[in-house]
C-alpha cells in the first residue's frame, strides 16, 4: 500500500470534488427556490379562490398569517404582507405552469420587488427574461429596472 500521495493528482482529484459539491449546493438551492415558488404560488390561488368564492375579506390573510406563523414557527414567510404578494403572485400568473417552467429560476425576492415596480405584464416578463439569460442578483435587476433597461433595449 503507497502512503504517499500524488500532490498533482491529490489536487486534481480535491477541485473535482469540491466542484461537485458546489454544483449539487446550487441545485439543491434552486429545487428549495423552486418548491418554494410553487407553494405561494398555490397560498396566493387558494386565497384568491376562497375570496371570491366564500366572500371572504382582508382579514383573511391577518388571521391566516398568524395560524400559519403559529403552525410552523420554524419557517419565514407567513407574514400577512408575504400572503398579500402570494395572492398578488397568483393574481399577476394565474398559470402555475409559467412558475415552474419559468418563474421559478427566479427567488421570491426578484419577484417581489417586479411586482412592487412593474405594473405591465410584458414589461415584467422583458426583466424576468434578462434576469434568467444574465444571472443578475435582486439588486442588479432592481438597477436595470431603474435605468429603465426596457426602454433603451427597445430602442436597440
Amino acid at each position: 500500500m503507497n502512503l504517499t500521495i500524488d500532490e498533482s493528482n491529490y489536487k486534481s482529484f480535491f477541485e473535482e470534488l469540491r466542484n461537485r459539491v458546489l454544483s449539487s449546493k446550487h441545485k439543491a438551492a434552486q429545487l428549495v427556490n423552486s418548491e418554494l415558488l410553487i407553494l405561494y404560488h398555490y397560498i396566493g390561488t387558494e386565497i384568491l379562490c376562497r375570496q371570491k368564492s366564500s366572500g371572504w375579506g382582508s382579514k383573511v390573510i391577518d388571521k391566516l398569517s398568524h395560524d400559519l406563523s403559529l403552525a410552523f414557527p420554524d419557517m419565514k414567510g407567513f407574514s400577512a404582507r408575504n400572503l398579500k404578494y402570494m395572492r398578488k403572485f397568483a393574481e399577476e400568473y394565474p398559470s402555475a405552469k409559467i412558475v415552474q417552467e419559468v418563474l421559478a429560476q427566479l427567488s421570491w425576492y426578484h419577484h417581489i420587488t417586479l411586482l412592487e415596480k412593474i405594473k405591465d405584464v410584458s414589461t415584467r416578463m422583458f426583466y424576468i427574461e434578462k434576469s434568467i439569460q444574465n444571472g443578475w442578483s435582486r439588486n442588479i435587476m432592481l438597477i436595470q429596472i431603474e435605468s429603465e433597461l426596457h426602454k433603451r433595449a427597445g430602442l436597440a
